[in-house]
């Protein structure tokens, strides 16, 4: 019987034989467990990190969890809370992180999740801070 973290490695291992990271255009990884998320750009050619965030970083900012975060995405007008704020605030993050290193397009590895709820929330906020996927 397959668990389910071992299903998740094989789709992990399937979405990382077609994406691979450079240095002008680097894989950006995606990590969640239950209680964190984690993000990192990746030089596949080198195998070196060159930014990584997570929820971990905004504790002090956390501790306050009333006010709300807008998307300001036209298509998506609504009020983020909870784990998914923080994913999108971590997204925002990597992309202000990567402007300072001059990092504007990147590939995005999901990591064997689907492309819903936080990793989505983490995405559009890279987007919205200036990565081009």
């Amino acid at each position: 019987m397959i668990d389910k973290f071992e299903k998740r490695y094989r789709r992990h291992r399937r979405v990382r034989a077609k994406v691979k990271g450079t240095k002008e255009r680097p894989r950006f990884s995606v990590f969640r467990s239950g209680r964190h998320i984690y993000g990192q750009l990746i030089d596949d050619e080198k195998g070196r990190t060159l930014i990584s965030a997570n929820d971990l970083e905004l504790r002090p900012k956390i501790e306050d969890r009333r006010p709300k975060v807008k998307i300001k995405n036209k298509k998506i007008e609504k009020e983020l809370s909870g784990k998914i704020r923080i994913a999108y605030q971590i997204g925002q993050l990597i992309a202000k992180k990567a402007m300072e290193k001059e990092i504007k397009k990147v590939v995005f590895d999901r990591g064997g999740y689907k492309y819903h709820g936080r990793l989505k929330a983490m995405a559009e906020g890279a987007r919205e801070g200036g990565l081009e996927f």
